[in-house]
């Protein structure tokens, strides 16, 4: 009795093949059929015993945007045994400023370098000296896989290289699943023996069907609800940002306004207006990023005579200020900005919008670049929480109490209060939350009232407490994240950031 089939059905199973598997591409490019009909066809021939589908694990490599650059460039590692071998660090040590310099590496990658010179047996660092050993480099395992993939192939290459490449973030590791279909011994009788035809079936039902009857002399494609079908992933706003928006909705729905501002600022504004001494060791390089650009041209001049004075003199009777140098052409120079606290000082001083009388309430949650290790914890680039109320009689109690109500709308009710030293601040105090799955208290924020030094100059004559919280340390409470990297950043997990539920 001859079979009747759905036209995509017909189509894989006439032309699959008992004596070899053929894949869901190579069914797709036979047939002209997409390859999900393929696969949706194929599972329902599996499910009437025609054809069998073995699904094997195919893992393929790809460069990153680096493995591209080193491919081109050269290892670092390999290139600064290069230029120590130049430099004669074979015979004897050589300093490793001078090999570095010689080597031609820039920012990081001399770090890379350093970090797999030993690793690979190319030399040893002792006391700044530098010495070579004896090495092939251009038999490197690493950078000749780099170099065939590169060129389209992977086939042959070292499981344990290419893992050390990708520990490296030079290489990224893909798995897919592929199927291949055959036919069952039944699926031969059915097309040898009994014969299939192809039935004409519509797989929608249209408003034109309804209206004209036509509905009930047509056949209807079955559908199978189990069978695989190809993920379709749309655009989605990032955890990161839906969380600040959250958190800008709790402080509106507090009474606060938001700031905004320059991320890249005069250390006048981001440093000297709060009382930061400009000898302070994080305003050097090794905190903060300073830009090769022009100097600040504008800055309010009475400002800057009072903010010099602060420094200098001190405020009020008991002031003594930093006794530490202090120069305008420091103050002009332009960093990227490590807290947005530059924004309270422009919008306290009334060069934002005016003069501001109390009380006010002002917010920004915005990015901070800061010059920070890299761990679970610290990024080099991050949100911070700003907040400051500006009212007379306020006290610390008011400020406890802020973040109390604040931190409460998330559901985090566990925040403690350590005492602490600022230099724009007194008192001052950190905050800290616990982390709900490894029960540790992470440093969440940090806090206090603004001291004289800092009003007064501004031209400020009430209190004003301020705060600076983490976006992202709020999210790790919220969430539970133990590593920051996994959520932003270059090594952030994106199945994790797609499978987060937003929590309301």
């Amino acid at each position: 009795m001859t079979r009747t089939l759905p036209e995509a059905q017909h189509a894989v199973l006439t032309t699959a093949s008992a004596d070899d598997a053929q894949t869901i591409d190579e069914l797709a490019a036979e047939t002209g059929l997409k390859p999900e009909t393929v696969t949706g066809a194929a599972f329902e021939l599996e499910d009437a015993g025609l054809v069998a589908i073995d699904e094997s694990v195919v893992v393929d490599y790809t460069l990153t945007g680096e493995g591209e650059r080193y491919v081109e460039a050269g290892l670092p590692e390999v290139r600064l045994y290069r230029a120590a071998v130049d430099a004669g660090a074979r015979d004897d040590p050589v300093s490793m400023g001078q090999v570095i310099g010689a080597s031609g590496l820039n920012g990081g990658e001399v770090d890379v370098a350093l970090a797999n010179l030993a690793r690979k047996g190319y030399g040893r660092i002792d006391s700044g000296q530098l010495s070579a050993d004896d090495a092939d480099p251009d038999a490197d395992p690493e950078a000749d896989a780099l170099a065939a993939l590169a060129d389209g192939s992977d086939e042959g290459l070292d499981t344990a290289v290419l893992d050390q490449l990708e520990s490296r973030n030079l290489v990224e590791r893909h798995e897919r699943t592929v199927r291949s279909v055959r036919l069952t011994d039944d699926g031969v009788d059915a097309v040898m023996l009994e014969g299939v035809e192809a039935a004409e079936t519509v797989d929608r039902l249209t408003p034109e069907m309804l209206t004209t009857g036509e509905w009930r002399d047509v056949e209807f494609t079955a559908y199978n609800v189990e069978a695989d079908a190809p993920e379709h992933r749309g655009g989605k706003t990032h955890i990161l940002r839906q969380t600040a928006e959250r958190v800008k909705d709790v402080l509106v729905g507090m009474g606060f306004e938001e700031m905004d501002g320059p991320h890249a600022d005069a250390e006048f504004w981001i440093n000297d207006c709060l009382f930061m001494p400009q000898d302070h060791p994080a305003r050097t390089h090794w905190d903060q990023f300073a830009l090769d650009v022009p100097p600040m041209g504008e800055l309010p001049e009475e400002l800057v005579e009072r903010v010099e004075s602060a420094h200098r003199n001190g405020e009020g009777e008991d002031g003594d200020g930093y006794h530490s140098p202090w120069t305008e052409e420091v103050a002009r120079e332009v960093d990227l900005r490590g807290h947005t606290t530059s924004l309270s000082m422009r919008y306290l001083s009334g060069h934002a919008v005016g003069e501001l009388e109390p009380p006010q309430r002002y917010f920004s949650v915005e990015k901070v670049y800061r010059n920070d290790t890299l761990d679970p914890t610290h990024l080099l680039e991050f949100f911070q929480i700003e907040g400051w109320v500006m009212a007379e009689d306020l006290s610390v109690r008011d400020l406890m109490g802020t973040f109390t109500e604040f931190y409460s709308q998330f559901g985090i009710t566990d925040i403690q209060f350590k005492p602490h030293y600022n230099p724009y601040t007194e008192p001052s105090f950190e905050l800290f939350g616990r982390h709900p799955e490894t029960d540790e208290l992470i440093e969440i924020g940090n806090s206090g009232m603004f001291r004289d030094e800092v009003l007064r100059p501004l031209g400020v004559d009430c209190d004003v407490m301020a705060w600076g919280l983490a976006l992202e340390r709020l999210l790790m409470l919220i969430y539970g994240f133990d590593d920051i990297r996994d959520v932003h950043g270059t090594l952030c997990d994106l199945d994790l950031l797609r499978e987060t539920e937003v929590l309301y």
